[in-house]
């Protein structure tokens, strides 16, 4: 956890939330991560009227993560346009997991928590043959 501006984290993660596209929902929600290399790369959700397409905050910051030169998650906060606390849905968990692995730092409810403690028993590429 040294070395890592959480404050600055969550206040970028709140930032990415007002680029959000939340008509249906208006949970304008927006995620900053913060990458090996010292890079910070952010995300927001953006929905769409078929309800099962929408994009989590989290999957739109994966592509900024491929897409800016990849590297791996390190710290990642989430956050509501009014700055509160949001926890990733199960389905962004697996992506944080894969592109962060296990010993990605993931700002909590119950504070600031491992990957292997915010998705236990992870299902990975280690599972692959």
């Amino acid at each position: 956890m040294s070395g890592i501006d959480w404050e600055a984290l969550r206040a970028r993660a709140v930032l990415a939330a007002k680029s959000a596209y939340a008509p249906y929902s208006g949970l304008h929600v927006g995620v900053a991560g913060l990458v090996d290399d010292g890079r910070v790369v952010t995300g927001c959700n953006v929905e769409n009227a078929s309800y099962g397409v929408g994009l989590c905050a989290e999957c739109t910051m994966a592509g900024q993560l491929r897409l800016s030169g990849g590297g791996r998650l390190t710290a990642v906060a989430c956050r509501s346009g009014a700055g509160d606390l949001l926890m990733p849905c199960g389905r962004c968990r697996q992506i944080l997991f894969e592109l962060g692995g296990g010993s990605c730092l993931v700002d909590t409810p119950s504070g600031i928590l491992p990957m292997t403690s915010v998705l236990p028993d992870a299902f990975g590429p280690a599972d692959l043959p």
